[in-house]
């Protein structure tokens, strides 16, 4: 295991007071002339390049060097319920073919299910070059055990190189655990992906609070895993004549077993999708009091948009969650995106900066949120959004009195 090596013949009262005076972690411990490295110990090696020369030496793990060449492929897993699937899939398909092009790989599909063939069929369709498919009444419904189980004997049999999964309940929940079988890393919810030459898969998404993007690489191990949320990427167009085919697996019956038996599905009430409306209207910290939110709603009314919020909206009470944009919410991507009162930080703009078409109201003109609209307003938003109620109400006055003219006529 790697680790920090202590030379102890050159270890004295003075050199432990030099490295502690540098440990930001304070993971050195001295007794009975003893010099040790405790559990405080973060690995920043401060020690190394600051500490007296000769005493530390840093051992690393030897590293087995893995042939890439063997993995070849880049899957998309087909997310479903009872075979209708969630078009993140669709989405992931056509990030994969932009990837596997850089490499020259083939796109593969893996769908595990129940009375499945027609909907692999259809996948195909997308310009997946081959659907490996698991078609068994054990996989009617999702159960971690067997679905994982299933995972693994796809990648022990095709040996894919990167795995593209929906950040959905079901892809949160099944990626991890199969990563963690073969030791492979796993990013979470990336907002690009990037392909290198070598097939390594560059991962990017927001980290620290979304203050920096880190670039994520898995150089030395396969698989490599990533989730991905709804509405980031965009489905490929349809084909006339596809060109791939559907392959059926077969696995082990008892390895489809659990400890876990589906007795009922209870099927919730579909409440609002923040991830499908054409258009929002969406209110920052700009926005002062609730009571202030009426004359956002009317707006909203008036050109048929959905109101969102970023996080305050959350924290004042004033917004179910299901409602905000951002890391730790939603990501959408409609026709029209409506920012009043959004500084645009990166928290918030990584869930909403694909959108077709962004305009940004704010009173600040050095507002973040103007690097990435398309049409921009410095003002306020309490003098902005009365004006366009006034336009909007003549507007509809006029078309009234067109209107009543003509029936008369």
């Amino acid at each position: 295991m790697a680790g920090i090596k202590i030379i102890k013949e050159k270890v004295d009262q003075e050199t432990y007071e030099a490295l502690a005076a540098i440990c930001p972690f304070d993971a050195f411990s001295y007794e009975n002339n003893r010099l040790d490295v405790t559990a405080a110990c973060k690995m920043c090696r401060m020690c190394l390049k600051k500490g007296p020369e000769g005493v530390l030496v840093f051992e690393e793990d030897e590293k087995v060097a893995i042939d890439k060449n063997l993995y070849q492929g880049i899957t998309v897993y087909v997310d479903h319920i009872d075979g209708k699937i969630h078009p993140v899939t669709m989405e992931l398909i056509g990030k994969a073919k932009e990837l596997a092009a850089v490499i020259n790989h083939p796109v593969y599909a893996l769908f595990m299910g129940d009375k499945i063939s027609e909907q692999a069929e259809e996948l195909l369709y997308y310009g997946v070059d081959k659907v490996f498919v698991y078609d068994h009444p054990a996989l009617k419904h999702f159960v971690i055990e067997p679905y994982s189980n299933v995972f693994e004997d796809f990648i022990e049999k095709i040996k894919p190189s990167s795995i593209l999964v929906g950040a959905t309940n079901v892809g949160r929940s099944l990626a991890p655990r199969v990563a963690a079988r073969y030791r492979t890393g796993l990013t979470a919810d990336c907002t690009i992906l990037e392909m290198k030459d070598n097939t390594d898969l560059v991962q990017i998404r927001p980290a620290f609070g979304g203050n920096i993007m880190a670039q994520i690489v898995t150089q030395n191990s396969r698989p490599q895993f990533c989730t991905v949320r709804y509405k980031v990427f965009s489905a490929p167009e349809l084909l006339e004549r596809p060109a791939g085919k559907v392959e059926k697996m077969d696995i082990e019956i008892d390895r489809l077993a659990s400890a876990i038996e589906v007795l009922e599905v209870i099927k919730k009430e579909k409440g609002i999708d923040l991830s499908e409306a054409e258009t929002i209207v969406a209110v920052g910290r700009g926005v002062k009091s609730e009571k202030d939110l009426d004359m956002i709603h009317q707006f909203a009314e008036k050109i048929g948009a959905t109101v969102a919020c970023t996080r305050p909206g959350i924290e004042a009470g004033w917004f179910d969650a299901k409602l905000q944009i951002g890391l730790s919410g939603r990501t959408v991507k409609p026709k029209l995106l409506i920012a009043l009162g959004i500084s645009g930080a990166v928290q918030f703009a990584a869930g909403m900066q694909n959108s077709e078409y962004i305009i940004a109201v704010n009173n600040d003109p050095k507002a973040p949120i103007f690097n990435i609209a398309h049409c921009g307003m410095v003002g306020d938003l309490y003098e902005v959004i009365p004006e366009l109620l006034n336009m909007i109400e003549e507007n509809e006055m006029q078309n009234d009195t067109e209107t009543q003219e003509r029936m008369v006529i």
